[in-house]
């Protein structure tokens, strides 16, 4: 029913409120009581007569009467009439049950008749099969191919049906209900599945205007003005599990790890946009296989010349003598070289010559994995009917409630200062809602910009303050623990304070992260993006921007920091004018920088990653059910057993993909950015990853609601940040063989230094000397217990000796090491480069098989219209022969002589021949169906209708 356009439209808007709330009650609402549900609705799935299906539920909570709540719960009531009455009008259909429950949420369930979902799949463009045009995807070889491969693969894939789809190929064209006849439609009620069934009933209900809320888009405002708590689709179950059983048991389960995933039939479940995660997901796993592979060759390789390798061997000697300056003022001794001959042979195993091949490969693996995506992404992108979508098809952008909010408030401040009065508050409220066309100025963002801009370099400071506070804490502890007079707790110092900085890290890190989720999201709150999209963009920039930051700030720290700025002995840095600045262990930083990684990547993987995501939704799960305890007693009172969308709601709303892709990005940050200090760290990953599948899958299939099936064509942003992230790994690992390591070194000396151009010396090589006599006053060791050194000891640097003219000064083999080192920088990066070109080059982001797809589902397509116009034209003819048979005063036709057809195709004036066959039976007689409008057509200008119109037969456009 729609109200007619009386008068001009000049309703009194008092008027349509009235029957919009009579529309509502006398009827097109059907109410259902706890006693009438039949046994056909056992399910929750459908309406109370068991055939409609339940697409959408909106829920609302009734609150108890009083009198400080009673006049806002009237005017969200009078919104929720007038908002189900507006979707009544766009031809849902409503049921509720329990309207007059005293308190609690209430659930009104909506259902899409035939008609309107063929209505929004036109609008919408949704792509639909074709009625029996099915081919194949592969032919000749690449057909014989695909069956081996799928045979050797066959433990491996999951037990879903009609697992042929990846071979074959329904042809699909986007639904119109002028070529209805041409689709597969065995039965009205499943054609359109039910993810897409609730995604055009979400269209319906985020575009139907509610005028008393003074805002344009309905479902989104009113969950937002709390009209409504929640609106979502239910979950397809069966009845003894109340879980997708397909999915459950193929998917969502620790046991089927091994097993690919069925992404066809996620997609079909979730929609596009979360299909595209899990084969994003899916993809890095796999390729995580042969990255893990070779780290574990390269980790063995250290393992098995660890006995071999002479820097460690010379470190470990003892009769070669090394005395080292102490490692704080006053309390610490000299101490043997020897003594860290555990820690050089560990330092051996992630920094060997093998290790510059891991860090060259893991760079190309970087470019192979998006190669690989990208063709990946095109393939899934053409298999799920995506090719033709553009980009303001795929999500129609509705403005957020937050930016109508913000652009009702403007207006009303103008309306303020120009102190307009009206007549009617109705009209007044009408009038207001009407004329908000202003859009938001950098001038209204302004505030905003500002506010971001300081809080996220506040953020960058306490980023920084916390490594700083942690460098501190390893300082003190350092000298605290050297300063005690338990020999044990003197050897085992720098252990001690490695693992519990580390630690003490990790925690500040995971205690951020939360604090730095939050934040970003106020903060693009405050920017007023105007759609989803922009919003969800903004938001994923700040958010990495502030964890890339706080994730990896204590291993760049290590990595480029750590020793650099120490000094020398007898001229030391100094934090707070007290303590010494740290130095790196004996065998380099590399080793350390290792420790750090390593640590930090599986803390976050075992605590944020898994306990994070299994706890959290458990403990909000457990407090939300000891909150709506008394209303759930009271509903399995009045309904046994307890329906779907009572079990649905019961579950975690969805709130995006970004949290689930932001941890694989830090993970693939760890993975690439830092691999040379940590060859396993492609292996850690992919364990994490196997259990991080079927945890994700298990979190939204069970612990989720159902997310409305969103549309989309690739990664979306996500992308860009893995090509960027894998650019820079580049120039990092570069930094960390040249500077972190000790291979540009062990090179210079052996092929420039050496006598004997073996590695033999090398230890000697990077010590230099030091005058005991050179400390100053309270620095050097008090009582030494390595008797009486008076000349000399060592320090790793490449200084002038005591005893040269300009002694301590940096010697000519420190600056040889340093040229080496920035031209290997400059040449790991244009190799790589170089090769990253080559391999993206090689492999085109389009599949040849897809393009010769593309080109035969286009022939294949054109082939289907041409035989359906070749099929009309034939029917028209033999209807016109069999008139021209029957009438004796019409006009023959001559044999093999086709009559026109009227219509479009048609540019002659009516003629004789088509006079006779239309105009001389007076209209009567059977006429060819004519072709349906073009969408030109309905651009023209429509000449106004007879003044002997029936008024009430014209409706307001919508």
């Amino acid at each position: 029913f729609k109200f007619p356009t009386l008068s001009g439209g000049k309703w009194p808007s008092l008027c349509v409120d009235i029957l919009h709330f009579l529309l509502f009650s006398l009827g097109s609402l059907q109410v259902v009581g706890p006693t009438a549900s039949p046994q056909s609705s056992a399910e929750g799935l459908c309406f109370s007569d068991g055939r409609r299906k339940v697409d959408y539920v909106l829920v609302f909570h009734q609150r108890r009467h009083g009198p400080d709540v009673e006049p806002a719960d009237h005017e969200m009531r009078l919104i929720r009439q007038e908002f189900e009455a507006n979707l009544l009008e766009a031809g849902l259909e409503i049921e509720r049950n329990n309207e007059l429950k005293t308190h609690g949420p209430c659930f009104t369930r909506l259902h899409a008749p035939w008609p309107v979902l063929c209505r929004e799949a036109e609008f919408l463009k949704i792509k639909v099969p074709t009625k029996t045009v099915r081919y194949h995807l592969f032919c000749g070889f690449g057909s014989s191919m695909s069956t081996v491969w799928r045979k050797m693969n066959q433990p491996f894939q999951p037990k879903v049906p009609h697992q042929d789809h990846e071979r074959t190929k329904f042809l699909s064209h986007c639904f119109s209900r002028d070529k209805i006849h041409l689709y597969n439609i065995t039965s009205k009620d499943t054609f359109f599945d039910n993810a897409t069934r609730g995604r055009i009933v979400y269209e319906i209900l985020r575009r139907t205007v509610c005028v008393r809320t003074c805002q344009t888009i309905g479902i989104s405002t009113l969950i937002a003005n709390g009209v409504y708590d929640s609106a979502f689709p239910l979950h397809d179950v069966s009845v003894p599990t109340r879980r997708p059983l397909v999915l459950h048991e193929e998917w969502a389960r620790y046991s089927a790890f091994y097993k690919y995933q069925p992404i066809d039939l996620v997609r079909k479940y979730f929609g596009e946009k979360i299909g595209l995660y899990f084969a994003w997901l899916g993809v890095y796993t796999q390729l995580l296989v042969p990255a893990s592979i070779v780290g574990i060759i390269v980790f063995g390789y250290g393992v098995a010349t660890v006995d071999t390798n002479i820097p460690s061997q010379e470190m470990c000697d003892e009769s070669l003598n090394f005395t080292m300056c102490p490692l704080c003022d006053g309390a610490c001794d000299f101490w043997r070289l020897s003594t860290a001959c555990g820690t050089a042979r560990a330092s051996h195993l992630f920094d060997n010559p093998a290790t510059v091949f891991f860090a060259i490969f893991m760079s190309l693996w970087a470019v192979l994995f998006l190669e690989h995506w990208k063709r990946r992404q095109i393939s899934l992108s053409f298999s799920w009917d995506l090719t033709g979508i553009e980009e303001d098809e795929v999500a129609t952008e509705h403005p957020r409630p937050k930016y109508e909010t913000i652009l009702l408030q403007k207006r009303q401040r103008k309306q303020k200062n120009k102190k307009k009065k009206k007549k009617n508050e109705v009209g007044k409220l009408r009038n207001l809602c009407l004329a908000v066309i202003e859009k938001l100025t950098w001038k209204d963002r302004l505030p905003g910009y500002f506010i971001n801009v300081s809080s996220i370099l506040f953020m960058f400071g306490l980023t920084f303050s916390a490594v700083f506070g942690v460098i501190v804490y390893r300082i003190t502890v350092s000298a605290l623990m050297a300063m005690s007079p338990d020999p044990e707790t003197k050897s085992n110092v720098r252990v001690t304070v490695t693992a519990t900085a580390v630690i003490i890290n990790l925690v500040v890190i995971l205690i951020l992260d939360e604090i730095y989720g939050a934040v970003a999201l106020w903060l693009t709150e405050l920017e007023i993006p105007k759609t989803e999209t922009n919003f969800e963009e903004r938001l994923i920039l700040k958010a990495f921007l502030l964890k890339f930051m706080n994730a990896y700030a204590p291993i760049f720290y290590v990595a480029f920091f750590k020793g650099r700025f120490a000094g020398r002995p007898g001229n030391y840095v100094y934090v707070f004018n007290d303590f010494r600045m740290e130095e790196c262990a004996p065998g380099g930083c590399l080793i350390e920088l290792c420790i750090q990684l390593s640590i930090i990547m599986l803390g976050k993987q075992l605590i944020q990653n898994n306990i994070f995501e299994i706890g959290i939704p458990k403990l909000k799960k457990l407090v939300r059910a000891i909150k709506d305890k008394g209303s759930a007693e009271e509903e399995r009172e009045e309904e046994r057993p307890p329906q779907q969308w009572n079990l649905d709601y019961a579950l975690a709303p969805f709130e995006g993909l970004t949290p689930e892709y932001m941890e694989m990005i830090i993970q693939f940050g760890f993975v690439s950015l830092f691999v040379a200090s940590f060859p396993l760290a492609p292996l850690f990953a992919l364990l994490n990853n196997v259990i991080e599948i079927r945890l994700d899958a298990k979190k939204f299939v069970t612990e989720l609601r159902r997310p409305v099936a969103i549309r989309a064509k690739d990664i979306g942003i996500w992308y860009n940040i893995l090509s960027g992230m894998g650019k820079f790994s580049v120039i990092i690992n570069a930094f960390v063989i040249s500077f972190t390591s000790d291979f540009i070194p062990r090179l210079v000396y052996q092929y420039m230094f050496s006598q004997t151009g073996t590695m033999h010396g090398f230890i000697d090589h990077t010590l230099s000397y030091f005058n005991v006599s050179n400390f100053k006053p309270g620095t050097a060791p008090q009582n030494s217990e390595l008797g009486d050194i008076t000349f000399c000891s060592r320090y790793k640097d490449y200084r002038e000796p005591p005893w040269a003219p300009d002694a301590y000064t940096f010697s000519k083999q420190y600056w040889c090491v340093l040229a080496a080192r920035l031209a290997f920088v400059i040449l790991f990066q244009n190799l790589v480069m170089f090769l990253s070109l080559v391999v993206a080059w090689v492999i085109p982001d389009v599949p040849k098989t897809i393009v010769e797809q593309l080109k035969r589902e286009k022939k294949l397509l054109v082939d289907v219209f041409l035989r359906e116009e070749k099929e009309k034209f034939q029917l028209i003819q033999s209807l016109f022969s069999k008139d021209a048979t029957l009438q004796p005063g019409s006009h023959v036709l001559h044999p093999g002589q086709a009559p026109p057809i009227p219509g479009r195709y048609s540019t002659l004036p009516p003629g004789p021949t088509q006079q006779g066959l239309a105009g001389d039976r007076g209209g009567e007689g059977p006429r060819a169906r004519c072709r349906a409008a073009s969408f030109s057509q309905f651009t023209r200008k429509i000449p106004p209708s007879p003044k002997s119109e029936n008024e009430n037969s014209r409706h307001t456009a919508v």
